[in-house]
C-alpha cells in the first residue's frame, strides 16, 4: 500500500525552480537550437526564399548533396571501453599551425545576402574559436575587411582563376599582403553548375523586387531592414574591376584552367597552397608531385556536377595513396560533429563547413555562427568520449565502418581486354576472344555455360572473405558483377579500401 502525505512546501520549492526568461529574441532562438538542423529551421523562418534556397540548394537534381549527407549517416562507430578518458583534446596541427578544432569555415559566395553581417561575422567567430576562416573570391567583404574582422586569427583565401588572369593575380598579391597564410586553388568550376532553385526563384544580385519577393518579405521584415539600411551588396574583392554581376560571374569560371595555371600561382604565392575540388584518386596522385601542401576532397557542396563522387567515400583510398605526401582535407555533407570525427578517423587531416556555418549566420548573425561552432564542438567532444579516445590522433579506421547503400557495378578485367582488342585487326580479335577476355559472339555462349560454376566459386570466396568483418546486405543478384568487397560493408580497415557507396552537404 502506497503511503501518502501532505506536500511539504520546502520540498516543493526545491523541485519547482523556474528558469529565468530570456528577453533578447535572438538569444532565445539560439538557446533553443541544439543541432545544426535546428539552426537551419530558424534560418528558413527568418530568411527570404531566394537567398535561403541559394544556400540550401545544389545542382540539378541535388543528388550529389543528398548522397554526401547520406554517406555520413551510413556510418557505424566502434567504441572502446575502460580507457579512462576524463577530458579530450580537439586541437590539431593543420598546414603548419594549430587549430583548436578539426574544422574551419569554408569559402562561401554572396555571404552578406544571407545575413547582413556576412563574412565579418564568420571571420570574427572563427578567430574567437581558434579555427581558420576562408574568404571566397566571390565574397561580399573585402580581403582587407576580413583581416580587420579577424586580425589575430588564421585567414585563408579561396581563388578562382579567372579568364582575365591579371584579376586573379591581383587577388593573390592582396591576400598575401594582408597576411593570409593559405591559398585554396579551386579546380571544380570550369563552368557554373545548373542551380535550378536559383533559376526558378529568379535569383539575382542584388535582389530584384517583384510581387513574389514582396509577399515573401512580409513575414521577414528584419532581413529586409538589414538589407536596405546597410552598404550595397557587391563582390568586395572585385569591386574595382568593373562589369555587371553576370559578367563577373562569367569571368570567374574558365574552362581553360590547367596545371600550368597552378604552377604560376604556386610560384606567386608565399604561403601554403591547397587544391580544392579533387574528386578522384588519380588526380590526387598527380597533385602529390606538384608542390602543393594539401588537397580538399570536395564536390563543391554538390553545387557543380550532380552525381559527382562522394568525398567521404573517396577519403580512405586517397589517404592511402597520398596521405604521406600532403594533407588531405574534406568538405561537403557535414552537419554533425560526429561527421567530422568519422572523417578524421578515416584519415582526413581537417574538414570544412559551409552550409552549417551559413545556417547559423542566417539564424542569428555573429551569435549564430558562434552557436554553430559551439554545437559542433560539443558533438565532437561527446563522440570522442563515447569512443574513448583522448586525442584526434588516437582515432583510426578501427573506429569506423562505412556501410554500403548504392554499390557500383564492378568493372571486370574483360573491360580492359575488350578495349585492347578493339584496336587490333578482326582476325586477331577473333583468335583472342575467349572466356573473360572479350565476351562477344561465340565467347558469350562459352561464358554462359561456365557461368554457374563461376557464380558458385565467387560466392564461396566472398563468404570466406566476409568472416570476421561487419557485412552490409548485398544487393547484387550476380556474383560476377560484384567483387567480395562490394558484397560486404565497406570498412575503414587498415587497407583503406572503400568502394564508393551512395545516397545523399558544405
Amino acid at each position: 500500500m502506497v503511503q501518502r502525505q501532505m506536500p511539504n512546501p520546502k520540498e516543493l520549492a526545491q523541485l519547482m525552480r523556474f528558469k529565468a526568461p530570456t528577453l533578447n529574441p535572438t538569444d532565445r532562438r539560439l538557446d533553443a537550437a541544439l543541432t545544426i538542423a535546428d539552426l537551419r529551421a530558424i534560418a528558413k523562418r527568418r530568411t527570404p526564399k531566394a537567398p535561403f534556397d541559394y544556400t540550401e540548394g545544389a545542382a540539378e537534381g541535388e543528388l550529389s548533396l543528398a548522397r554526401a549527407r547520406q554517406a555520413f549517416q551510413d556510418v557505424e562507430f566502434h567504441p572502446s571501453i575502460l580507457r579512462n578518458v576524463p577530458v579530450v583534446d580537439t586541437s590539431r596541427e593543420v598546414l603548419g599551425e594549430r587549430s583548436a578544432l578539426p574544422f574551419g569555415i569554408a569559402p562561401t559566395g554572396f555571404t552578406r545576402l544571407m545575413q547582413t553581417e556576412g563574412e565579418e561575422a564568420g571571420a570574427g567567430a572563427a578567430g574567437a574559436a581558434g579555427i581558420p576562416f576562408t574568404l571566397s573570391t566571390l565574397g561580399t567583404t573585402s580581403i582587407e575587411g576580413v583581416k580587420a574582422a579577424n586580425p589575430n586569427g588564421r585567414n585563408w583565401f579561396q581563388l578562382y582563376v579567372m579568364r582575365q588572369r591579371e584579376i586573379s593575380y591581383g587577388l593573390v598579391h592582396r591576400a598575401a599582403a594582408a597576411g593570409f597564410d593559405t591559398l585554396f586553388f579551386t579546380v571544380d568550376t570550369p563552368v557554373a553548375g545548373a542551380r535550378l532553385r536559383d533559376k526558378r526563384n529568379g535569383f539575382s544580385i542584388p535582389p530584384q523586387l517583384t510581387l513574389g519577393t514582396v509577399i515573401n518579405a512580409i513575414p521577414r521584415p528584419a532581413w529586409w531592414i538589414n538589407f536596405l539600411t546597410t552598404p550595397p551588396l557587391e563582390f568586395a574583392s572585385l569591386s574595382s574591376t568593373g562589369g555587371t554581376v553576370g559578367e563577373l560571374l562569367d569571368s570567374a569560371m574558365d574552362p581553360t584552367i590547367s596545371f600550368d595555371d597552378l604552377d604560376v600561382i604556386r610560384e606567386m604565392w608565399p604561403g601554403k597552397i591547397v587544391v580544392k575540388g579533387v574528386q578522384t584518386v588519380e588526380d590526387a596522385k598527380l597533385l602529390a608531385g606538384r608542390g602543393v601542401d594539401g588537397i580538399v576532397l570536395s564536390n563543391h557542396g554538390g553545387r557543380q556536377l550532380d552525381r559527382a563522387p562522394i568525398p567521404f567515400h573517396l577519403l580512405p583510398d586517397v589517404v592511402r595513396e597520398v596521405g604521406d605526401d600532403m594533407e588531405v582535407h574534406l568538405d561537403t555533407g557535414i552537419m554533425n560533429g560526429a561527421d567530422i570525427v568519422a572523417s578524421i578517423a578515416l584519415g582526413a587531416r581537417f574538414t570544412l563547413i559551409g552550409r552549417a556555418y551559413l545556417y547559423g549566420l542566417m539564424a542569428g548573425g555573429r551569435r549564430g555562427v558562434d552557436k554553430t561552432i559551439s554545437i559542433l564542438r560539443t558533438e565532437i567532444q561527446r563522440t570522442m568520449k563515447l569512443l574513448e579516445v583522448s586525442t584526434l590522433d588516437e582515432l583510426g579506421p578501427q573506429h569506423v565502418t562505412q556501410l554500403s547503400r548504392l554499390v557500383p557495378v564492378a568493372k571486370t578485367v574483360t573491360d580492359a581486354a575488350e578495349l585492347a582488342s578493339a584496336s587490333k585487326p578482326a582476325t586477331v580479335r577473333a583468335n583472342r576472344s575467349t572466356g573473360g577476355a572479350a565476351k562477344t559472339g561465340a565467347a558469350k555462349t562459352a561464358a554462359a555455360k561456365s557461368g554457374g560454376a563461376k557464380t558458385t566459386a565467387a560466392k564461396s570466396s566472398a563468404a570466406k572473405r566476409a568472416t570476421g568483418t561487419r557485412s552490409a546486405a548485398t544487393k547484387s543478384s550476380s556474383a560476377g558483377a560484384r567483387t567480395a568487397k562490394q558484397a560486404t560493408a565497406s570498412t575503414g580497415s587498415g587497407s583503406g579500401s572503400t568502394p564508393a557507396t551512395d545516397e545523399q552537404t558544405s
